[in-house]
């Protein structure tokens, strides 16, 4: 009850949906809602294999698409965005967080963008507006994982103050059994709130 209320403060002082401009193209970020599974579904079985490792579950089975739905739309216990283009999904994000757990400050952040629409800059958008919504749940850090091949991520992390600071060796298994190594970057979820104002997203 009390993170489903922090949700509902955080919608109120930062709203959604919000219209962001992306090298030319108009994206539309909306929260996660109990409609958007098939939508949600098709964009995730479009991906790339090697690309749901970015997610910690395969959301691509729907099974899982619909545990995820029910953790951010009716617990409120995982904050998750949609990025729209011409009405289709084409990012989203999920911020995973476990009040009850040891470490209830910290949340671990998971984002993923079609294939059509890298280069766009909606991953550092919707990293940013992850913020806002750690900032609104009292969260003090942030991690990411994604295996060490994922170059472009990891620089656009590491530009956004993400610092290494972990390496897992064969952390995770992909469809085929083939194992990959993880990198853990963690930030500080505090120390970003002036930025974001200079971002545009602060409130």
């Amino acid at each position: 009850m009390k993170q489903a209320a922090a949700t509902k403060k955080e919608t109120a002082a930062h709203t959604y949906p919000r219209g962001v401009h992306c090298n030319g193209t108009d994206v539309q970020i909306d929260l996660l809602r109990a409609g958007d599974e098939a939508e949600l579904l098709a964009f995730a079985q479009s991906l790339p294999e090697h690309d749901l490792l970015f997610m910690s579950r395969d959301i691509a089975q729907p099974p899982v698409l619909k545990a995820w739905i029910r953790e951010s739309v009716e617990l409120g216990r995982m904050p998750s965005l949609l990025a729209r283009a011409g009405g289709k999904v084409i990012g989203c994000s999920a911020l995973m967080h476990d009040g009850h757990s040891w470490s209830p400050h910290v949340g671990e952040l998971r984002a993923v963008v079609g294939a059509g629409a890298r280069g766009l800059g909606l991953g550092r958008h919707l990293i940013q507006e992850s913020f806002v919504q750690a900032l609104a749940i009292g969260l003090e850090k942030l991690v990411a994982q994604m295996t060490t091949d994922q170059r472009g991520a990891i620089a656009l992390f590491e530009s956004m103050g993400f610092r290494p600071e972990a390496l897992l060796a064969q952390h995770v298994r992909d469809r085929s059994g083939r194992k990959h190594d993880i990198v853990v970057l963690s930030h500080d979820v505090a120390a970003v709130q002036g930025r974001l104002a200079a971002f545009g997203v602060g409130e």
